[in-house]
């Protein structure tokens, strides 16, 4: 392994087992509910495998996080840098809020985009100074 997947995989393993603790779940349990072996699971978070996109999906699911976040940690995705995935990048970084609270954001973000897209459709004008 290079040292920058070391450490990408050292990342990401960190980053599941502070999601996991935040979550409040065993690393058995938590094996349990994305379906993998409890062993797999333990070298996963220590970054000494590096898990499939199918694997970081069951692991997701199973802390209730985006999916693209952790594929984004593993390398399978380049950060996007447009507005939106600036604000929603911040959003999903920040340290302070749980992944419950930073996906009510992100859905409350997104919906304003809508209802914005929806009302410059109709109006046929942009719109988006006038909240």
């Amino acid at each position: 392994m290079t040292p920058d997947l070391e450490s990408r995989l050292r990342d990401l393993g960190e980053f599941i087992r502070d999601q996991r603790r935040t979550a409040r779940l065993s690393l058995r349990k938590l094996s349990e509910l994305a379906g993998i072996s409890n062993p797999y699971l333990s070298q996963i978070e220590r970054g000494l495998r590096k898990p499939s996109a199918e694997i970081l999906q069951a692991i997701a699911r199973a802390l209730r996080i985006s999916s693209e976040t952790l594929y984004v940690r593993a390398g399978f995705l380049e950060e996007r840098e447009t507005d939106e995935d600036l604000v929603v990048g911040d959003i999903l970084r920040d340290r302070t809020i749980t992944e419950g609270q930073k996906q009510a954001l992100v859905e409350i973000y997104r919906s304003f985009q809508r209802e914005q897209a929806e009302e410059e459709e109709e109006d046929g004008s942009p719109q988006a100074d006038s909240g």
